[in-house]
């Protein structure tokens, strides 16, 4: 009779404690008819909003790197973002490493012999023979030492996926100092672009400090399957050569006859080391009387001295390079220093046939980062060159707001004058280059006005990082009246609060939190369903019980 009674009463609780969301639909208008519909229960309210502290927007760098400035006969433009390269790196590689006094050597960066500038060949002012010399540098490595990321750079906050680099070759350290493991300015990525004239006699110097074989490939500018001494001098391991190996160098040669936006990129094993980052803008400028290019541009972005045949036409220059990375290839450095594991990992066991891409970047950075360094800032009236390459293995749907680009240029070729109309959609496909006419000038075509107008790829896994927007290649033309004394622009719209925590792009954070965290933030419990639970689950227990209880004594 005990044992009856319980069993009622743990029914009884089944049903009262039952949610009533898991009843059939039948069942629930059938409890309504009966006894009229249940009172409304507000939703469970929100988690209270996570707290983290927001990197600085626009923390700046070093001192007076911003500043338009005379270095040795060399003008160096100013930069209106918040991030310079190095104004010495830039005199430098406009001189030559072997023309420049002592001291701006030392700030420079470079050793003596990463650009040497040489015989003015054909009379006109400026040197025709050019020798370039570059590293090959890992970023976001494993190490023996520390499980933290050598040498570091990060893509946005917390992004920090495994990279390999060109780099111009660099004295002293690849950190900023003994203290830290973050990678100096002029070491990141992408690979530096690469400036020559029409003309000039060429030498390209790869100097392999890397574990791994690799070679240089110019791709689309005028050079010979080999050199005079009958070396390869294409970069194909398949065609044209041995790879260099760790320890070695190589120099390959050319005496481009055509100006033009081309490209460069390791061609060893390419669908894994192109798409490590070994990968740059090459550019043949025009000849042109007393034309003392600038060699080499850090990081892509503004050209802070342009060459003659830009200035004739141009108030700007900028470099945009775009680069999509999987995250399942970057990591791949991150678990080993030993070079045979990684090898046999990278070479054998990845198959890009798998891969998906999940990170965006443009100049080397992903937004928010970009909007430090890859801002786009003039003046109305402004004409402004742009030329873009796509490095990355996925086409790129390149759109602006409140403009059209004109294409002038594609693949190092121009576009005929009856060809080139404005569009606000331009297509690159992989390794696709173009030269772009940017003009300011308020028409309702070319511009719609001053403001600060994003460009982006249009396809939309290209603006976020590993899935979470806004993020990828995001950046914006910004008219000088709406940037800040600091270098960031005054925008108008939400707070970028989580956009710069760690936190937000590891999935951590609510999308809308930092202003609307109440109204769209992540729900909290339902305590009231957890009681119902609870008590369900006891009811249940206490049934199962009385029926075992009546299964062993034979009822």
């Amino acid at each position: 009779m005990r044992s009856t009674r319980l069993a009622l009463i743990c029914i009884a609780l089944v049903l009262l404690a039952w949610p009533p969301q898991w009843y059939p639909d039948t069942v629930r208008i059938a409890l309504t008819q009966w006894f009229g519909a249940a009172p409304w229960r507000s939703l469970p309210g929100p988690l209270a909003a996570n707290a983290e502290t927001p990197e600085d927007y626009c923390p700046g760098g070093e001192a007076g790197w911003r500043d338009e400035q005379e270095i040795e006969g060399v003008t160096v433009q100013a930069v209106a973002g918040c991030v310079a390269d190095n104004p010495w790196l830039v005199a430098a590689a406009v001189r030559g490493t072997n023309n420049v006094s002592h001291r701006v050597l030392m700030r420079s960066g470079l050793t003596a012999d990463a650009v040497e500038k040489g015989a003015d060949l054909d009379g006109d002012g400026d040197p025709d023979v050019i020798h370039i010399r570059l590293e090959v540098a890992e970023l976001n490595g494993s190490s023996a030492e520390s499980r933290d990321p050598v040498t570091s750079y990060a893509l946005a906050p917390g992004i920090t996926p495994g990279l390999w680099v060109f780099a111009p070759k660099l004295a002293g350290m690849a950190t900023e100092n003994f203290e830290s493991n973050q990678a100096r300015s002029a070491l990141r990525l992408p690979s530096p672009a690469l400036r020559v004239e029409q003309g000039d006699r060429v030498i390209i110097t790869l100097e392999n400090t890397h574990y791994m074989p690799h070679t240089l490939h110019l791709h689309g500018a005028d050079h010979g399957f080999t050199t005079a001494t009958g070396a390869g001098n294409d970069g194909v391991p398949l065609t044209s050569e041995v790879p260099v190996m760790p320890g070695m160098a190589r120099s390959y040669e050319l005496t481009p006859r055509h100006a033009g936006t081309m490209f460069y990129h390791c061609h060893v094993q390419p669908h894994v080391h192109v798409m490590m980052g070994l990968q740059g803008l090459f550019v043949i400028e025009e000849n042109r009387p007393n034309n003392w290019v600038q060699t080499i541009n850090v990081g892509a972005g503004q050209v802070r001295a342009p060459a003659v045949a830009v200035r004739e036409s141009y108030q700007q220059e900028y470099d945009l390079h775009y680069l999509d990375l999987d995250q399942q290839l970057s990591e791949r450095i991150q678990h080993s220093n030993d070079p045979r594991v990684i090898t046999r990992s990278m070479h054998r066991e990845y198959d890009i046939t798998d891969a998906s891409m999940d990170y965006f970047t443009l100049n080397g950075r992903s937004f928010p980062y970009t909007f430090r360094e890859s801002l786009v800032v003039a003046a109305p009236g402004d004409r402004i060159k742009l030329r873009v390459v796509n490095g990355g293995a996925k086409g790129i749907a390149l759109h602006t707001h409140g403009h059209k680009f004109v294409v002038v240029a594609e693949d190092g070729s121009a576009v005929p004058e009856a060809a080139r109309s404005a569009r606000d959609v331009v297509w690159l496909a992989t390794s696709q280059r173009a030269e772009l006419d940017l003009i300011l000038e308020n028409d309702g075509v070319h511009a719609y006005g001053p403001g600060i107008w994003p460009f982006h790829d249009h396809q939309y896994q290209g603006v976020t990082n590993d899935g979470i927007g806004p993020g990828g290649n995001i950046s914006a033309i910004v008219y000088e009246e709406y940037m800040g004394e600091s270098g960031w622009p005054r925008t108008q719209g939400v707070s970028w609060d989580n956009y710069f925590t760690v936190a937000y792009y590891r999935k951590q954070l609510p999308v809308w939190q930092s202003y609307a965290p109440g109204l769209f933030g992540d729900p909290g419990p339902d305590w009231i369903l957890l009681l119902r639970l609870s008590v369900l689950m006891l009811a249940l227990g206490g049934l199962l019980g009385t029926l075992l209880s009546w299964l062993r004594s034979g009822r």
